[in-house]
């Protein structure tokens, strides 16, 4: 099928020119004007490759009521995604090449969009054993024990020198379980007020610390999930200007909530929680400054059930791809001024070169993954539309701009708004 999209702004070499862009069958081509192109006028909307996102959870297999490979991977495409990284939390753990591979098939069955599982650092997500890494490794994005950290750093250093042999990155659920055990929000006013058991700060930072002080020993690609903390971004920002190969991700909800927007509200629980509004203001100036290369949104479904319990008994986690996008177009580029490429390459490039990634180009010859978004249209984030299972998230009711209208993976329509413009 031959395609021809009209009057955009097309995002490439790190900047937007309004353009046509043409897709014959599963690429960019260039249009010459020969053949016969079905066309669709996007005047004032942006095209920009398919955002990618390396931490989402996916649930299958053994958590198939909370979400699945099908219903997260459509909420992806909806969202403008068409890559995304599965974090190992799954029954069977990813943690030997032969529960990888159920997974794999599941993906290679249901999967709309491309998803790459995360395979496990350890057996069982347990921190005591190393799982099969060099048998895993064609198969994965990355190793994390995600959900959890290691703590034992005599085994995490050789995750990582095994890891640095395999050409992998080792992506870092960072958290000193005794610091944080048993709390669920952050150590705030919030919290003491209500009776709640806080989450410290130093809990993410102290585990960030040893970490990098590993990462430099090894020399392996060391990636920290989740970073919530204004120390965390301190350490990152320092370890990069000494030369350890270190990146990082936050997520939306930490970049536009804080502790103060708290509600005795399942949806506003999440691991590491929302922090002070000094962690949020740090989050954004390292968003700014490189500091924070990606942002990912932690997708994490549960049932409805599991979040209807308040902040002290529902599960952690909320969902955020459907409204990844809308919510820091608004919050961050009309609201703070962050510049719009900024925010595509944190969504797109960043996380595509850091985990190797296809896509990420806008040029001939290249796969059809791209997103087209109209800026100018608002809407009202309303979780019953959503197509993933969870519809847990703290943005519920927020008036937003930035409506996907169209994804295509490798030129298939994986999403269509209905007010595509034709």
């Amino acid at each position: 099928m031959n395609r021809l999209f009209k009057n955009a702004w097309v995002f490439h070499d790190g900047g937007f020119s309004r353009e046509n862009l043409a897709v014959s069958g599963s690429r960019i081509v260039s249009f010459d004007g020969g053949d016969i192109f079905e066309e669709s006028d996007f005047t004032d909307c942006i095209i920009v490759p398919g955002f990618a996102d390396v931490h989402v959870h996916f649930r299958e297999p053994g958590f198939f009521y909370k979400e699945s490979i099908s219903s997260g991977s459509m909420a992806a495409a909806r969202g403008g995604y068409t890559a995304v990284c599965a974090m190992p939390n799954l029954l069977p753990p990813p943690d030997s090449l032969e529960n990888l591979k159920r997974e794999l098939e599941i993906i290679e069955r249901d999967a709309v969009i491309e998803v790459v599982p995360y395979g496990c650092i350890t057996k069982g997500r347990r921190g005591l054993e190393l799982a099969d890494l060099k048998a895993m490794a064609p198969f994965v994005s990355a190793f994390s024990d995600d959900g959890s950290g290691v703590d034992d750093a005599r085994l995490l250093k050789e995750a990582m020198l095994q890891a640095k042999a395999l050409g992998k990155v080792i992506a870092a659920h960072c958290e000193v379980r005794e610091l944080a055990a048993g709390g669920y929000v952050n150590e705030c006013e919030f919290q003491r007020l209500n009776g709640h058991k806080g989450i410290s700060s130093a809990s993410e930072y102290k585990m960030i610390e040893r970490d990098l002080e590993l990462a430099k020993q090894t020399g392996v690609k060391y990636h920290v999930c989740h970073v919530s903390a204004k120390e965390s971004v301190a350490l990152i920002r320092q370890a990069k200007a000494d030369g350890i190969d270190v990146t990082c991700e936050t997520a939306p909800h930490y970049l536009c909530l804080d502790d103060g927007c708290l509600q005795d509200d399942g949806r506003f629980k999440m691991n590491p929680p929302l922090r002070g509004i000094k962690d949020r203001e740090a989050l954004v100036e390292g968003l700014f400054d490189g500091t924070v290369d990606m942002i990912a949104t932690d997708h994490a479904p549960h049932s409805a059930e599991e979040k209807s319990k308040g902040l002290k008994d529902s599960a952690m986690g909320v969902v955020g791809l459907e409204t990844a996008f809308p919510v820091l177009y608004t919050e961050l580029v009309k609201k703070k001024n962050l510049p719009l490429k900024r925010l595509i390459e944190a969504m797109c490039v960043s996380p595509r070169r850091r985990f190797g990634l296809q896509g990420g180009l806008l040029a001939a010859g290249s796969p059809a993954d791209l997103t087209v978004i109209d800026l100018n249209a608002s809407f009202e984030i309303n979780p019953e539309n959503f197509l993933s299972k969870g519809k847990s998230t703290p943005f519920a009711g927020k008036k937003v701009f930035g409506r996907v209208l169209l994804t295509l993976k490798n030129g298939r329509t994986v999403w269509k708004e209905n007010t595509t413009k034709n």
